[in-house]
């Protein structure tokens, strides 16, 4: 009886799980059915364009983060909810740290990437990053606090004008209300600054509707408890702020950074047009650990709607590569891009459509229902759409 081939993933975000759930259904022989292992540090699997949604009470914790345990049964994908502490390459298997040393025949690495904390002084220790459910978590319970005190305005101030910036700003104004006073900051000269003119406009008039302070052409210069100080055209302003919350950039995790495989000057991961790593072909990189060109030798952005089309890839090719296929370079498509723009409201470009306001927050919902991992999935968070505004009414 031949032994099976073992697929290792690690990282179980939009690369990690899609792809996990992708080689599931291809059509394998069942000689060459192979066993696919996911590890992940979390317990749970967090659709990351939602996390927002955790901040005003729109949506609740398992709609936006199920459990990988109730996403993965009866799936045969075993999970481990273990940290990395080493990948040996040459002798193709994957170190644990408080787990068992697991080989692997094909190596998935879609370890996602960490906020950077350290590009000024004083970040680290008083600027909080909004990535991770536990992140989340934290900042709820800091506006907790902040809407208990007894003081009259609460003071924040964004550090970045692109998508998470603006949809923080606004998410939170709508939460704040009256006593929320906004500053978004950004070095560049506008916000949105490659994004489609429609989406820009949208938000200048949704940050101004709310009051927020927009900072252009603004550098940070240092972060304390209770102040942020600025500088524009050479002069440092020292402003005080309640919470300061920091969206700008990407780094790649320090074990992906220090593994003997071609890296680009930001540490990601160079593949080939095929996802897989450049010189190790049986390692597949995706998401925002990999610098990736598209087959037409376009730069594939770093984006959850680009991580959950790699993982369609990586799971074919992994696919085609163990059962003797040929390999499909990756094509990425641009299907638009959502913003959510406060309670209710949010907008979509692209596929011939522009929308704002109500049709464009619907928009939005139904087409992040359908991304949402597994059927089951999807219908329990589609049903808790349609009622809830039902069981409200009903306890109002």
């Amino acid at each position: 009886m031949t032994e099976k081939n073992r697929i290792c993933i690690l990282g179980g975000g939009f690369g990690g799980l899609y792809t996990a759930l992708r080689l599931v259904k291809l059509n394998w022989k069942e000689s060459e059915k192979p066993e696919i292992v996911l590890i992940d540090k979390n317990d749970r699997f967090l659709f990351s364009p939602l996390l927002y949604e955790l901040l005003t009470g729109e949506m609740e914790s398992w709609e936006v983060a199920p459990l990988y345990q109730d996403l993965l049964q009866n799936t045969g994908i075993r999970f481990y909810q273990e940290t990395v502490s080493g990948i040996d390459t040459d002798e193709k298997r994957v170190e644990l740290l408080n787990g068992p040393e697991i080989s692997y025949d094909r190596l998935v690495l879609a370890m996602g990437g960490e906020t950077p904390l350290t590009m000024v002084p004083g970040a680290m220790s008083h600027a909080r990053a909004f990535r991770t459910l536990d992140d989340a978590y934290a900042l709820e319970d800091k506006l907790r606090i902040l809407e208990e005190s007894d003081q009259e305005k609460i003071r924040v101030a964004i550090v970045g004008g692109g998508y998470s910036g603006v949809e923080l700003a606004c998410k939170l104004s709508d939460r704040l209300g009256e006593r929320g006073r906004f500053r978004l900051v950004e070095m560049a000269s506008e916000i949105l600054r490659n994004s489609p003119e429609f989406n820009r406009e949208a938000a200048k008039k949704a940050l101004d509707e709310r009051g927020v302070w927009v900072d252009l052409e603004t550098k940070v210069e240092s972060i304390a408890a209770d102040t942020i100080s600025l500088e524009y055209k050479g002069v440092v302003d020292e402003i005080p702020v309640d919470l300061v919350i920091w969206t700008v950039g990407t780094k790649v995790t320090p074990l992906v950074e220090n593994l003997p495989i071609k890296h680009n000057k930001q540490g990601k991961i160079i593949t080939t047009s095929t996802l897989q790593v450049v010189d190790n072909p049986n390692i597949f990189a995706l998401g925002d650990s990999a610098e990736t060109f598209d087959a037409e030798g376009k730069q594939v952005p770093i984006t959850a709607q680009a991580a959950f089309q790699q993982a369609d890839y990586v799971g074919w090719n992994i696919w085609a590569s163990l059962t003797n296929r040929p390999l499909l370079p990756f094509r990425y498509q641009h299907l638009g891009e959502f913003m959510s723009l406060g309670v209710d409201n949010a907008t979509l470009t692209g596929l011939g459509m522009k929308m704002e306001g109500t049709f464009g927050y619907v928009a939005r919902r139904a087409a992040y229902l359908y991304r949402l991992p597994t059927l089951e999935h999807k219908l329990k968070v589609g049903f808790n759409w349609l009622t809830r505004p039902i069981i409200e009414a009903l306890s109002s």
